[in-house]
């Protein structure tokens, strides 16, 4: 049987930088990982890349950082070419991209539309094409969408509504890569707390997230937080490789389908 443990693996993080992607690589680096590879997007996040490279480092893991804007399709294929000579062909691919709106249709631009469409959607399309192409023989694949796939609501319309497709780009992919051994998931949080939530939330939207889960008063904010969520994105990349082809809502009863 393949061995499905983390340990001796390379990963590959989108969005790797800070906020939960900076918490999977130091997470994965201390399960025994042999190598992170840590994408960022922007120069802003150059010196928070810099802190999870030096972390995962001293878990005693390789690490290397690189620069990109995963928009277009050239940028996400120079990810992965570049990553796996720097760090050799990765056994896990982990993608936790995306882009908040919250606004009314009628107020949405065609500027908006086209950078939510090519945040949330596209970059999620190649970034799961390449992993398909780039992974080692039963490797893993996660991606990070949203609890809202599992709601009834107004104004995400350009956010859960370009994160929609991944759920199918995801059950397209695991049947294309299953003869490989490699899985394919998505996982949707609920509203975390992470300095991505509040700008795009009002106060009023703050205070009903809060108390909106089943569990909510069971937690420190009464939101969704990371390290709700990296456990199971762990799971899902290593002994839970029998899992593939789903999207899986991990929010304390915020919302399901």
């Amino acid at each position: 049987m393949a061995d499905h443990s983390i340990k001796g693996k390379t990963v590959i993080i989108a969005g790797g930088a800070k906020n939960l992607g900076g918490l999977l690589a130091r997470d994965l680096a201390a399960h025994g990982a042999r190598a992170v590879a840590i994408h960022y997007n922007s120069a802003g996040t150059k010196a928070d890349a810099e802190a999870t490279v030096a972390a995962v480092k001293a878990a005693g893991a390789e690490a290397v950082a690189f620069q990109a804007d995963l928009t277009t399709a050239g940028a996400v294929e120079k990810l992965f070419a570049d990553a796996t000579a720097a760090l050799g062909r990765p056994d896990i691919a982990i993608n936790t991209v995306g882009k908040v709106l919250k606004k009314p249709m009628a107020a949405i631009s065609e500027a908006e539309y086209d950078e939510m469409a090519a945040v949330n959607s596209k970059s999620a399309f190649f970034f799961l094409k390449e992993a398909g192409k780039a992974l080692n023989d039963n490797g893993k694949i996660t991606t990070v969408v949203t609890s809202l796939l599992g709601a009834f609501t107004p104004f995400y319309a350009a956010y859960a509504g370009m994160k929609a497709p991944v759920e199918h780009f995801t059950r397209a992919a695991s049947k294309e890569f299953g003869e490989r051994g490699i899985s394919v998931t998505a996982i949707g949080p609920g509203p975390m707390d992470t300095p991505f939530f509040y700008p795009a939330e009002g106060a009023d939207a703050v205070a009903y997230h809060k108390t909106a889960a089943a569990l909510s008063k069971f937690s420190p904010t009464g939101l969704t937080h990371i390290e709700d969520i990296v456990p199971f994105i762990r799971f899902l990349v290593s002994d839970g490789w029998w899992m593939t082809g789903q999207t899986i809502l991990v929010n304390g009863g915020y919302t399901t389908k």
